[in-house]
């Protein structure tokens, strides 16, 4: 099998229903940024999503830079206005992939609030089985982040992928092939789930990866537990947390991972408002190291 560097690409995330998001790719591609992930949060906002591809394509221009995933986070499995606008981002997002060049549609599943995470996966089958097949249709995948948004096996408003049992009873449930999951590291600490082995069992369902990180302080742990007024977990920028990115990028290419880890910004209680590109920017790098550096052509 041929290999090289940018069979896993470093990225970043770009807020799409910013002002001008493409102002900011171009500001920010000079870093050595090798893919972006641009996302919405629970709606469009309006954005028209041809005249967004064509000023994010012309802010990457000649740059070898891609777009595999586009990112829609909001629970589209409720009936309130807003659920209903993440339903239809959905569905949108997956009829205009083609003009950004994604292959991936990405978000949370969403959930039936405040009820028991099984409760949500008749609802769940019916509404990502025909965004499941609307994809299909067009050559395109689903991932699901594990992110639980404050929420438990018992009680919650966003997303039930964020765990390894609710994730095997999802793909019970929907058993596509371009059903999958959107990972990272993150979550599954902030949890005191070691992800490596999770990480080595589920890699066939990973289709994307966000480049997020935590640091978890076990002192506050032993003395405080995880539910006192002590935070004993905090997400970081990748290269100042707890996770080993080169054991994580190894079992990722051993698992025959190709795309990206774009990093999910706007989280690191260090490094953010004045300092949010300059974390991020370390983390692009640390993240490039990683996975080995540049890429060094074998002597023939």
């Amino acid at each position: 099998m041929n290999q090289n560097a940018l069979d896993i690409r470093i990225g970043t995330m770009v807020k799409a229903n910013a002002p001008d998001p493409a102002a900011y790719v171009r500001q920010i591609l000079p870093h050595g940024f090798e893919s972006i992930e641009p996302f919405f949060w629970q709606t469009l906002g309006g954005v028209h999503l041809p005249t967004l591809a064509a000023e994010l394509r012309d802010a990457i221009g000649d740059a070898d830079v891609t777009i595999s995933t586009l990112g829609i986070f909001g629970n589209p499995l409720e009936e309130e206005a807003l659920d209903r606008d993440t339903l239809e981002a959905w569905r949108q997002l997956i009829d205009h992939a083609h003009l950004f060049g994604a292959t991936t549609i990405a978000g949370f599943t969403g959930r039936l609030r405040n009820r028991p995470l099984p409760d949500s996966l008749p609802r769940f089958r019916q509404v990502f089985g025909e965004l499941a097949k609307r994809a299909a249709d067009k050559g395109l995948r689903i991932a699901f982040e594990n992110c639980p948004m404050e929420g438990s096996w018992a009680t919650g408003d966003w997303n039930i992928a964020h765990n390894p049992r609710a994730w095997t009873m999802m793909f019970d449930a929907l058993p596509d092939e371009n059903v999958g999951l959107e990972w990272e590291p993150c979550h599954q600490l902030y949890y005191l789930i070691d992800p490596m082995p999770q990480l080595r069992d589920w890699i066939p369902k990973i289709f994307h990866v966000h480049g997020k990180d935590a640091s978890v302080r076990w002192d506050v742990v032993r003395r405080h537990g995880v539910h006192g007024a002590e935070p004993f977990a905090f997400h970081r920028t990748p290269g100042f947390g707890d996770s080993d990115w080169s054991a994580i990028i190894s079992d990722l290419r051993q698992g025959g991972y190709r795309g990206s880890i774009d990093i999910e910004g706007w989280h690191d209680p260090v490094y953010r408002d004045a300092l949010e590109m300059t974390g991020q920017v370390a983390g692009l790098n640390h993240l490039k190291r990683c996975r080995g550096g540049s890429h060094v052509p074998n002597p023939r």
